[in-house]
């Protein structure tokens, strides 16, 4: 079993940063691929950011690429989501999500964290 908290949201200018994270509880946290997701309202969950278990590999969407950063300290048990340059259509609510395998889906998720731009 796995429990995720995530935490860092909050509300930002456009072309400002935050930095999201997403602290974990319960066993064999560094063996879990670490997903971030986001909701915007009236629209589905869409995939944002992938961070594989040993950390070396990362995916992005289109949509962040360039702007934001996933990584991973399996010692705090603890994936962040460091967001740059945001803009008003990153407006969402931030979910944190596990896996154990990576071609799975995700067996965990956070309760989410508002993140808020302004134009």
């Amino acid at each position: 079993q796995v429990q995720l908290v995530e935490s860092g949201g909050g509300l930002v200018q456009a072309g400002g940063s935050l930095r999201l994270s997403c602290a974990a509880s319960g066993r064999s946290f560094s063996m879990y691929h670490m997903g971030w997701f986001r909701q915007a309202p009236g629209k589905e969950r869409e995939f944002v950011a992938v961070i594989r278990w040993s950390g070396g590999i990362t995916s992005y969407s289109d949509s962040v690429k360039g702007r934001f950063t996933i990584s991973r300290d399996n010692a705090k048990k603890t994936v962040y989501l460091q967001m740059n340059s945001l803009k008003p259509e990153d407006t969402a609510v931030y979910y944190c999500a596990s896996k154990f395998y990576s071609n799975s889906n995700y067996d965990y998720w956070g309760q989410g964290t508002q993140v808020t731009v302004s134009s």
